[in-house]
């Protein structure tokens, strides 16, 4: 299948390009609440209920927590995407999970869905993820076959030196760089 016979629903394009269309007409459409479609954006996994960005091929899972966002707003992603880019991944690498979307998820749940090695929390304490354990952020922390580490979220860490040295500190640790 060539890119030229790839055909997208309008409720996706509408969302694809949210910041940049205008729409002329003078009748107001309300689309269908991206949460509640069946038909993912590019990159984007629903699978055994989880809803998540990304295939999780290198087994790194990424948890934010954004109320507004499907998956986590694009300046937030432009920025991940570059953290993860100095560790040599890629956002197919890893799966983004928005907690939000998983409020009830268990703990256990989450690990065996994805089975992580890695797991980066940004602006999501331990306790918070379920985690039987708590312990400060920017320290890496091992358990249950994986290596832990917490940070604030993506929008504190991004303008703040101090805090993006600390974050690449573990991120070096973590991915042997």
């Amino acid at each position: 299948m060539g890119l030229n016979s790839i055909k997208f629903e309008t409720t996706d394009i509408a969302l694809l390009f949210k910041n940049s269309l205008v729409d002329i007409d003078e009748k107001k459409q309300d689309l269908p609440n991206r949460k509640q479609s069946s038909l993912p954006v590019t990159g984007e996994q629903v699978a055994g209920g989880w809803i998540y960005l990304g295939e999780n091929k290198k087994k790194t899972l990424v948890a934010v927590r954004y109320a507004d966002a499907v998956h986590l707003p694009e300046k937030q992603l432009s920025f991940l995407t570059k953290l993860l880019g100095a560790c040599s991944l890629h956002i197919s690498d890893v799966a983004i999970l928005n907690c939000q979307d998983h409020p009830s998820a268990q703990f256990n749940e989450i690990l065996n869905y994805f089975n992580p090695k890695s797991v980066l929390l940004f602006g999501i304490r331990p306790a918070e993820f379920g985690m039987p354990m708590n312990f400060p952020e920017f320290q890496v922390q091992g358990y249950k076959d994986a290596v832990f580490v917490s940070c604030p979220s993506l929008e504190t860490i991004e303008p703040d030196k101090d805090l993006k040295g600390k974050l690449w500190a573990c991120l070096k640790k973590i991915y042997n760089i």
